[in-house]
């Protein structure tokens, strides 16, 4: 039910192999109004074996949500994103794109492969938190979410 609060920890996988973001992402995610649990992976092809539950991520927590930055060496992003949105039991995952190119391109991209939204991460601090914390508050206390698959 929207705005109720869980009876568990909000699981969350951060996607981002920048270190100072995800710092910055996880002070901001932890000083809002739910308990949250907070995985981070630096690189698509992990993130993709953390969601399936593959090798020695065999007993990960499903995430409530997913932050995804889109640059990564050898899977892109964008690439998680389509194989996360073409996997029917995935799928109903929210991904909130993150990313700090200003090419339209870019977010082009992402809505094309069913990013639920796409967010220009903020230069500013002060800022960025505040995202970070608009994020928490719509997609895991606002927004009525689908059952998990």
């Amino acid at each position: 039910m929207p705005g109720s609060r869980p009876d568990r920890p909000v699981e969350i996988l951060l996607v981002e192999d920048n270190e100072d973001d995800a710092d910055l992402m996880g002070t901001a995610l932890r000083a809002g109004s739910l308990p949250v649990r907070i995985t981070v992976i630096e690189d698509g092809e992990e993130a993709l074996h953390y969601l399936r539950q593959r090798g020695r991520y065999a007993a990960s927590a499903r995430p409530d949500l997913i932050l995804l930055d889109l640059g990564f060496p050898r899977k892109s992003g964008a690439e998680v994103l389509a194989e996360i949105k073409e996997d029917g039991s995935l799928r109903r995952i929210p991904v909130v794109v993150m990313t700090s190119s200003a090419n339209e391109r870019d977010f082009t991209i992402a809505y094309d492969r069913h990013a639920n939204c796409c967010v220009a991460k903020p230069a500013d601090l002060a800022e960025f938190q505040q995202v970070v914390e608009r994020i928490e508050r719509f997609w895991l206390s606002f927004i009525q979410r689908p059952p998990a698959s």
